[in-house]
């Protein structure tokens, strides 16, 4: 069942309304995503569509060959992670107040690379780096 939500960044110069299949979350422990959000990145599984509205204020910074985030120019709140080979985003879970209540953390990525520091509780999938790679390895035609 797909959900619409709507939410802006800290300063409100980007609101983002997205069409989701579902209110499914996944956490990424990748040492990019970690860098980039201080923690796992708490993310949207998957879009079927999007409207920006503020897109002067969105900054992007491409971190590999395959992936750009996105940012707010102003506050610096993220935004998403854009997968280039297919033009797929997801979107930072806490974007959306909706999913505040409507979410449950459905899998977690690069668990391999997850810090000690922290453990997200209860049972779902966990994919090392390894599966994660070897799916976009896949998706590029590698």
């Amino acid at each position: 069942m797909s959900l619409d939500v709507e939410g802006a960044c800290l300063c409100g110069a980007v609101r983002v309304s997205a069409r989701l299949p579902d209110a499914s979350v996944e956490a990424c422990h990748c040492t990019r995503c970690r860098r980039w959000v201080g923690g796992p990145y708490l993310a949207t599984r998957g879009v079927e569509r999007f409207a920006i509205e503020g897109e002067a204020a969105v900054r992007t910074y491409r971190s590999s060959d395959w992936a750009e985030r996105g940012f707010c120019g102003g506050c610096g709140s993220a935004l998403f992670f854009h997968f280039l080979p297919s033009g797929g985003r997801s979107f930072m879970a806490g974007l959306f107040p909706a999913l505040d209540t409507a979410g449950a953390l459905r899998e977690e990525i690069f668990i391999d690379e997850r810090h000690g520091y922290y453990a997200l509780g209860g049972e779902r999938p966990r994919r090392t780096a390894a599966e994660c790679l070897a799916e976009l390895r896949r998706a590029l035609g590698d």
